[in-house]
């Protein structure tokens, strides 16, 4: 009887273990990462071709809104030496062509500023596609839950507002990925969020004409 009940002890042992195994969760620490996406975007090559792109375009802009100022200038400026002189009918068309003159300076300012602002996301989106395709993949190579961006955009409050290890820094990481040796660059690794390439807009005054 004895021997038995031994038996039956040890049968039940030997059930009960894979099933204790399936019903006990497992316990895994929560790995999370984080980086600086605009630190990330600075210090790459497309960085630098983006930039340089949206100054040639801006040039381009700039040289050919300061040609429309010059003329409605040199208009403007023969205008109010030979307005006392003009008759009635040459000076209402004079002042029409000024003020017409004027609207087309002011349209072009806002035309340029939208195709260099679209200029800029179809440059620039690309390369932060390639920039999170790689933070998936260091993300996956290392076992992380969640990898955050401690830069949550311009005039906004951080993601991480405290950071108490660089351990989980993955910054050198993604660069990696994306062929760039961290070791070479100057900021270190943990820098503050770095500016994004500009779109600046061409600016010009335009004066109207006197009375």
């Amino acid at each position: 009887m004895k021997n038995k009940l031994i038996a039956l002890l040890a049968l039940f042992a030997i059930v009960s273990t894979p099933l204790l195994a399936q019903t006990t969760p497992a316990t895994t620490p929560t790995k999370i990462g984080y980086t600086n996406v605009d630190y990330i975007l600075l210090n790459l090559p497309e960085s630098k071709k983006v930039q340089n792109e949206l100054e040639v375009t801006k040039a381009q802009l700039d040289k050919a809104l300061q040609d429309k100022y010059k003329e409605f200038q040199d208009k403007l400026d023969v205008y109010n030496k030979t307005a006392q002189s003009m008759t009635d009918v040459i000076r209402a068309d004079k002042e029409k062509e000024l003020q017409n003159l004027q609207t087309s300076i002011q349209e072009f300012q806002r035309n340029s500023e939208q195709s260099l602002q679209n200029k800029y996301q179809t440059l620039l989106n690309p390369v932060m596609d390639k920039i999170n395709e790689a933070i998936k993949a260091v993300g996956l190579e290392n076992n992380y839950l969640y990898i955050l961006n401690t830069d949550a955009g311009q005039n906004t409050t951080p993601i991480l507002l405290y950071v108490g290890s660089e351990d989980n820094n993955v910054s050198n990481l993604v660069l990696r990925k994306l062929g760039v040796d961290p070791t070479k660059i100057a900021e270190p690794a943990a820098a503050g969020p770095a500016s994004k390439p500009n779109a600046p807009a061409p600016k010009a005054n335009t004066p109207a004409p006197k009375k």
